[in-house]
């Protein structure tokens, strides 16, 4: 009996502490660590299966995350696996930018390239390519030409991403119906359904974590769904027919990001998105002047004006006349006009196919505006609305885009308003209409159709409703702005308006793919039935902290002349940098960014804050030593607040050098602008 009391006892024993063992690793087959090395990236296999795992300073910060696909040929492909070879390469080098938040670029990290193949079976090959970045990295799979594997139908992407400590994530829901028009959520990681990215997260020691993608090319947009804890997986975005992707071999497929931080400014500052998209395919682009435009757009969102024909048309010749000259007098350089083509009578909304984009409606002479606007020194911004029937719009593609040429028009906003899910195409056989989401395989092929065919003409690209930036900005620097997140235009009819909050989270999630057309500049402070939560002060330093090469003047030229002060520094800030910094920051809280105007000494300040007011301290080191400046600031009033003194308003000048801390005062769900002009010559340094 004693024995088996201690057989059982042994027994007992040895369950627990097998129990207590963590789980099985995957065996590392092959490594690298960034160029400082912070990051360390492992590639696993672990009875076949592929991972990937990521260390910073030697603490676990991704667990094994799954690598894979579901093919509607051949099944999986992620099992049975092994790794045939391996490669690293160091690149660090510098690039530049035509137009940009920075003029010159550096792109620093190693690169981890390994090929597995299936052992069994189809015996596929395919690589998985890792660029580790001191600040995050990015990895995409890539497929060779080989027998037996010509075409490949996805029905599904197996990429994981298990986060290990525990976070706060800041994102908006995919797969909804208003595309990526929503409020963000801030809520623990673990709660977090299925999301767009850019998402933001925050881990619990204060780390700052960007998920997203690069350089999405005929391929559908990646969505992330919470699977387990924190782990989530790529849901990509699907084709009419219910699979995600179809391509021909070879082929590669968009990069997987996460960008890392210590600072949340630091994920703003990150260029790896860009550096991960390939080199300007353009040649030069000088042609493309990053500038300001005014127009109809405010107006139309008032309902002082319409669409549609009628006596409210907005997109008259005289009223166009009227914007005309008020941006020559201003020095702005465009004119957008909506409504100027048939279509907008009606229920347009969704339903598009009555859009004619290759003539202007019989009270708007296209011609005689586009010359009046000419020898004023002006250019008209062409508009493109789809109303979702985006077959329709290209099959006048071609023609509508040389109209625009022929009228010197070199910048065109197209838009896509319709439900997620609702666009239109015609399907090649003759058959139904088929339905596509915003941001599938068929609508990234149409965005970079319609980019690259302007590019011909040499007219750049604004797509409102469109699909997710994903750094293409590099490879097609006609592809200057975009919108994809909820604008102004809330400010003006919204329920719930977008409170204060909402575009500092813009800053750290949204803004982190790219330049946004948020149309700024209410000095009014007045939507369409209740006053914009916001003072005059924060619509200044808007211009400043949500960028974009293209910046509408949005408001009314009636009501910039009753707001002087304040017209004034929208007339003068920039809208092409040289240097960008983030001088602190907070998501969803508060945000300072300086920026550098290109060829030229000169430096602007933006600072927002959320539903609470704040004092910042800003150093200056950002300015040339030896040098002083004249601090043009524009600043809420003492008493200012964003829901009933949201005019009062200060305008102040002062000399400052480097050496110098600034103190901003920032009213509830207010701002600060400032222009740095230096007023004197550097003085040389000491060797």
């Amino acid at each position: 009996m004693n024995r088996w009391i201690i057989l059982c006892g042994l027994l007992w024993s040895i369950g627990n502490v097998s129990a207590a063992e963590p789980p099985k690793q995957a065996t590392t087959v092959a490594q690298a660590s960034s160029p400082g090395q912070i990051l360390t990236l492992e590639l696993g296999l672990d009875e076949g299966r592929a991972s990937w795992r990521l260390s910073r300073f030697g603490e676990p910060l991704f667990a094994p995350s799954r690598l894979g696909f579901l093919l509607r040929e051949g099944g999986k492909l992620e099992r049975n696996l092994e790794l045939v070879q391996h490669d690293l390469k160091t690149v660090d080098n510098t690039w530049e930018q035509p137009w940009g938040e920075s003029r010159f670029v550096r792109d620093r990290h190693v690169q981890l390239t390994a090929r597995f193949r299936e052992t069994l079976g189809l015996r596929r090959t395919f690589d998985v390519v890792f660029r580790v970045f001191d600040d995050g990295i990015g990895f995409r799979y890539v497929f060779p030409k080989q027998d037996g594997f010509k075409f490949a139908t996805i029905d599904d992407e197996l990429t994981e991403f298990d986060l290990i400590p525990d976070a706060t994530a800041w994102w908006i829901p995919a797969g909804e119906w208003n595309r990526y028009e929503y409020l963000y959520n801030t809520t623990p990681l673990r709660e977090v359904g299925q999301v767009h990215t850019p998402m933001t997260v925050r881990t619990q020691n204060g780390l700052h974590l960007s998920f997203h993608e690069a350089a999405l090319v005929d391929y559908s947009s990646m969505w992330l769904r919470r699977v387990e804890n924190q782990r989530l997986k790529a849901q990509l975005s699907p084709a009419a027919e219910g699979w995600k992707v179809q391509r021909t071999l070879p082929f590669e497929t968009p990069w997987r990001t996460v960008v890392i931080a210590d600072q949340a400014g630091g994920l703003y500052e990150s260029n790896l998105v860009l550096n991960l998209n390939e080199p300007n395919r353009l040649g030069d682009v000088s042609w493309f002047k990053p500038a300001k435009y005014v127009g109809v757009w405010w107006e139309l969102h008032l309902e002082k004006s319409s669409w549609a024909r009628g006596p409210k048309h907005g997109a008259t010749t005289a009223n166009t006349r009227r914007y005309i000259d008020f941006a020559a007098e201003h020095g702005f350089r465009g004119v957008l006009v909506e409504g100027w083509n048939p279509g907008w009578d009606g229920n347009w909304f969704g339903d598009g196919n009555h859009f004619d984009f290759t003539q202007a409606t019989e009270d708007f002479d296209l011609k005689g505006l586009a010359d009046y606007a000419k020898e004023h020194g002006v250019h008209l911004v062409g508009h493109h609305e789809t109303g979702g029937a985006v077959s329709h719009y290209e099959q006048q593609l071609g023609p509508a885009l040389d109209l625009y040429a022929r009228h010197g028009i070199d910048v065109i906003k197209t838009g896509y308003v319709a439900d997620a899910g609702q666009i239109e195409r015609f399907d090649r056989k003759g058959g139904p209409v088929l339905r596509e989401w915003h941001d599938g395989q068929w609508m990234s092929r149409h965005h970079l159709r319609v980019v690259t065919e302007a590019a011909k003409r040499r007219i750049a690209i604004n797509p409102h409703e469109p699909i997710k930036d994903t750094g293409l900005r590099r490879t097609y620097p006609n592809w200057v702005a975009r919108e994809g997140a909820r604008g102004m235009e809330y400010a003006a009819w919204g329920n719930p308006q977008n409170p204060p909050e909402h575009e500092i989270d813009l800053v750290f999630t949204r803004m982190l793919s790219g330049p946004m057309d948020y149309t700024p500049g209410i000095v009014s402070l007045q939507g369409r039935t209740h006053p914009i939560p916001s003072t005059l002060a924060r619509q200044l330093a808007l211009y400043v902290v949500i960028y974009s090469p293209i910046q509408m003047v949005a408001d009314l030229p009636e009501h910039y002349a009753q707001h002087k002060d304040a017209f004034q520094f929208i007339k003068d800030v920039a809208v092409d940098w040289s240097e960008t910094r983030v001088l602190n920051g907070e998501v969803g809280d508060y945000v300072t960014i300086a920026r550098k105007v290109r060829n030229s000494e000169a430096w602007y300040l933006g600072a927002l804050t959320d539903e609470q007011g704040r004092v910042l301290t800003v150093p200056l080191s950002f300015l040339d030593p030896g040098r002083t400046y004249r601090a043009e600031i524009y600043r809420d009033g003492p008493k200012a607040h964003y829901r009933d003194r949201r005019f009062e308003f200060e305008v102040e000048q002062r000399e400052v050098t480097a050496g110098e801390i600034l103190t901003i005062r920032l009213a509830a769900g207010g701002g600060q602008a400032i222009r740095f002009v230096p007023i004197s010559a550097q003085t040389p340094q000491e060797p």
